[in-house]
């Protein structure tokens, strides 16, 4: 019963932990990509064929080592989507 216990316990909390990926950003349009980054503040999108990346909304939710970067994404309605940023690793230069 206790290793029952344990192991759904385990299940529970590492279930949360996978990511969920909707549609392609190509299946959207430009402003319905962009509403569910400013919306989530972080989400990993579809944006090509086995092609996936992380998005946020601004600096905040990157780590204190990376900064923001503009990313662009394909949608249905546009080519070249502003979708908001993309966390990057800085520079180990000071």
């Amino acid at each position: 019963m206790r290793s029952v216990l344990i192991f759904l316990t385990l299940a529970a909390v590492a279930a949360p932990a996978t990511a969920q990926v909707g549609p392609p950003t190509s299946q959207r349009t430009c402003s319905a990509n962009r509403q569910l980054v400013m919306r989530e503040g972080a989400v990993v999108l579809d944006t090509g064929p086995s092609t996936y990346a992380r998005f946020v909304r601004s600096g905040a939710e990157c780590t204190v080592d990376q900064f923001p970067e503009p990313a662009w994404v394909p949608s249905s309605n546009n080519p070249q989507c502003f979708i908001g940023y993309r966390c990057r690793d800085g520079s180990d230069d000071f």
